[in-house]
């Protein structure tokens, strides 16, 4: 008989074959698609930098202004998903990114992109903490961590999914193909449906549901500390996926003077490295425990950095992009479990989603510090020296960290 469908559920229940399912695909789709959106505008900074007369950097400020809003995404869609449910908040967050994501495409200037890559961040930013828990409180406790490894390669999926559009959306219309790039990121708009249709509400949230705003905003208060630290680990794991992953198609094109075509194919490869090294590390991490399989991951990707920042050919930069989004996505992979696990029961969706949105605030400068210190250092050195210095910081804080691997989710509460 099937492993999902005879496994206990977190209190000893029955687990819904059925329900785990379709929650799991969901969630998993949901993050996909988000992501999607969210590099698309990877793969057209030099389109869209030409055709709103402005700078790469101004383009580029396009994508901080978006990581910058999804905290407030977190704090409204979070406070909504424990106090009335998750599934509503889901939809209405995945609905609200697709439209917005739609108008980017009829963008008339660069100001009214700013703005709506700006909004585009709050639904963005709201989309991950919801489904996060959606997902993780339906998962049975023995496949927490394999799927939390399946959900968070969501991202990169999605990452690959943008640079698959880029490679045939934009050479068959060179002239829009940009705005058919974000056109094409309407679609996950479609997913509320499915939601709607058949996912179940969260056994969990109905045990543990919390009461008004204030009293949620209360054990968020009460859980300061903790709640701090999370953010701290929050924003040293934004360092490490968007310092790695933002400007390297950028840093392909002008440091090895790549064609487009080929940045397209090495962003699938390594892509395809990083759902495989969620899974796997996701996997690993029920066996070694979350914050030991996460160091191990990040130090995988420590030791390839001469490699992915100064390798000299095609075959050299690509393998080694490979192992580096292996390990660092390895390591993400377990953060959906983790931050869950951590988390006080009547705020599973707002302080996860809250603090994995802070971390990326705090982030946001990410991709002009880099792109600002290739212009002092080389493109190479400044990739380099700033993923060093985030990944040994980040080895740090997740060794000094809490772990509360398998925490029966329907249990006590806390």
């Amino acid at each position: 008989m099937n492993n999902l469908a005879t496994s206990e559920s977190n209190a000893g229940r029955p687990a819904a074959h059925g329900a785990i399912l379709h929650t799991m695909f969901a969630s998993f789709l949901g993050w996909t698609l988000d992501a999607f959106d969210f590099f698309v505008v990877v793969f057209v900074v030099d389109r869209l930098a030409i055709s709103f007369g402005v700078s790469k950097a101004d383009i580029i400020w396009t994508m901080t202004a978006t990581l910058a809003m999804r905290p407030v995404g977190a704090l409204l869609f979070g406070l909504l998903a424990d106090r009335y449910g998750r599934r509503v908040p889901f939809m209405a967050s995945v609905i609200y990114f697709s439209v917005i994501e739609l108008l980017c495409g009829f963008a008339s200037s660069y100001r009214m992109f700013l703005l709506l890559r700006a909004l585009y961040g709050i639904g963005m930013g709201g989309e991950w903490g919801v489904g996060a828990s959606l997902a993780m409180e339906a998962a049975p406790r023995r496949w927490r961590g394999v799927l939390s490894g399946m959900l968070q390669s969501g991202y990169s999926i999605g990452y690959l999914l943008a640079a698959v559009a880029a490679r045939l959306i934009l050479p068959a219309w060179p002239a829009w193909g940009w705005r058919a790039m974000f056109w094409a990121g309407a679609a996950p708009g479609l997913l509320a449906f499915y939601v709607l249709a058949t996912v179940p509400e969260s056994e969990a949230w109905r045990q543990h549901r919390g009461g008004n705003t204030a009293e949620i905003l209360r054990i968020v208060a009460a859980n300061w500390k903790g709640f701090l630290y999370l953010v701290v680990l929050m924003t040293m794991m934004m360092f490490l996926s968007h310092g790695t992953q933002d400007l390297y198609p950028d840093f392909l094109k002008t440091e090895h003077k790549f064609a487009t075509a080929t940045v397209s194919y090495l962003a699938m490869l390594y892509n395809v490295g990083a759902v495989v090294g969620a899974i796997i590390f996701g996997q690993l991490s029920e066996r070694l425990g979350r914050r030991r399989s996460m160091v191990t991951a990040i130090f995988l990707s420590l030791a390839v950095i001469p490699f992915w920042a100064f390798g000299g050919t095609v075959g050299v930069l690509a393998a080694a992009a490979f192992v580096m989004q292996v390990g660092v996505q390895g390591a993400w992979g377990i953060i959906p479990a983790h931050l869950n696990e951590v988390s006080h029961d009547a705020t599973r969706s707002l302080l996860p989603g809250l603090a994995y949105q802070l971390g990326i605030l705090f982030a946001a400068p990410t991709n002009t510090v880099e792109y600002g210190l290739s212009h002092r250092l080389g493109y190479s050195w400044a990739m380099a020296a700033f993923e060093i210095t985030a990944m040994v910081v980040a080895i740090g804080v997740i060794s000094l960290g809490p772990e509360r691997r398998g925490r029966d989710f329907l249990g006590v509460r806390d």
